[in-house]
């Protein structure tokens, strides 16, 4: 038995198969992966890790196996799982998911090679645990995969508190300990026992406040978007030796070291180092974004942006453009107990349509360039990409907007 202390569970104790595999390599990475990537670079606090965040969801689990009275082999299957859970995350978490599952067909959650060998493949075994098994946990699969990658999964209700402590921002302080009480089996689906559409709310709301002030902030997803692209340069780049599997290895220093060693990527790591980051040339919202432009393609949304520096005069490493996907609220589909029918969150609950609205209406298209270049880049933009907007409005919109945030970045 061994007993971490913890600044969101307090003391958390850490024993048998999790005990174990405490001090593998692949577990000790993640002390080197930050848990909110470019997050940090608006809430200087943020520096907390995904070794801390696994501690954290292998501590509720082990508080939702208990109060559901799993125990044995299977309880061990699940706090494996827990604990393993972000071991194939790449460096600064979900950064750079989209780059290296493009060029490797995996996401963080397919780990089936990463536990099936090595010190963790070893441990596992040596716990009459197979590693095939607890790998589809981590992804959700089976009736206690839910407990880990799921509508309610500890998963969720951990980072959400974590991250609201490390940035200050309290809109993620959600009553973990109630909705981990109150998680029971019906129809062999996960859900919340009756009386709880408000707790399951409170996780819903929770999300959506949390999105556009942290993980979404202008400012985060300005550092995400250079960060991306100075990794593709990386990867691109004959001077060293990196393709998308050793990237995807790779911890926050690795990756840090390589693009400053690089000629390709010096500008943007020193950027990133500085925090002299690109500007906003335009912020669009969704209704005035031509629909084929959301669902545009890796290569589309590259051939949009030689056309923007093109019509712009600009070197094409000064132009950005970031598409983010659709609204989606997978909260929303949690179950819970009504009047003895399991019923869908967004199927009870009038808080959720509200909510979808507000994600649709906070959602926007961003083109980033240097700060000299922003209002050349923003009218070439908006041509190129036929946005609703008037070219004149783009620096007014941004400048009164950039006023706004400030209070949020330095």
């Amino acid at each position: 038995m061994k007993t971490i202390k913890d600044s969101v569970h307090d003391h958390i104790r850490v024993d048998g198969v999790a005990r174990d595999l405490l001090d593998t390599p692949a577990l000790q990475r993640l002390r080197r992966i930050s848990q909110l990537g470019t997050v940090s670079l608006v809430y200087p606090s943020a520096n907390h890790t995904r070794f801390e965040h696994s501690l954290g969801v292998y501590h509720l689990a082990c508080e939702a196996l208990e109060q559901l009275g799993v125990a044995g082999r299977e309880a061990q299957r699940v706090h494996a799982a827990a604990m393993l859970h972000d071991v194939g995350h790449g460096p600064f978490s979900h950064n750079l998911e989209s780059l290296t599952h493009r060029r490797t067909g995996r996401y963080h959650d397919d780990v089936h090679e990463l536990l099936a060998d090595g010190p963790v493949g070893d441990v596992l075994r040596s716990h009459d645990l197979e590693p095939a098994r607890v790998a589809d946990l981590v992804a959700g699969e089976g009736r206690f995969g839910q407990l880990v990658s799921g509508e309610l999964d500890v998963d969720r209700m951990d980072y959400l508190v974590r991250d609201a402590h490390h940035t200050g921002v309290p809109y993620g302080t959600i009553d973990h300990g109630r909705l981990v009480r109150e998680l029971t089996f019906a129809d062999g689906e996960l859900v919340l026992a009756e009386g709880n559409v408000q707790t399951a709310e409170s996780l819903l709301v929770a999300r959506a406040l949390m999105n556009p002030t942290v993980y979404s902030h202008s400012v985060a997803r300005i550092g995400k978007a250079m960060l991306r692209r100075a990794a593709e340069r990386l990867l691109e780049s004959p001077e060293i030796d990196v393709d998308a599997e050793v990237l995807q290895r790779m911890d926050d220093p690795d990756l840090l070291v390589a693009l400053r060693s690089c000629a390709a990527t010096s500008e943007f790591s020193r950027r990133l180092d500085q925090r002299d980051l690109f500007k906003r040339a335009v912020w669009a919202e969704m209704d005035d974004v031509p629909g084929g432009i959301i669902e545009a393609d890796h290569g589309t949304i590259r051939a949009f942006e030689r056309e923007i520096s093109d019509r712009a005069d600009v070197d094409p490493d000064r132009v950005i453009l970031d598409v983010p996907s659709r609204p989606s609220m997978t909260e929303s589909t949690s179950r819970v107990m009504v009047n003895g029918e399991i019923r869908r969150l967004d199927e009870q609950s009038p808080l959720v349509a509200a909510l979808r609205a507000s994600q649709y209406s906070q959602w926007r298209l961003g083109v980033y360039s240097p700060a000299d270049l922003r209002d050349r880049v923003g009218r070439a933009a908006v041509d190129v990409l036929g946005l609703d907007i008037d070219g004149a409005l783009v620096s007014e919109v941004r400048n009164g907007v950039d006023a706004t945030l400030d209070q949020f970045v330095e």
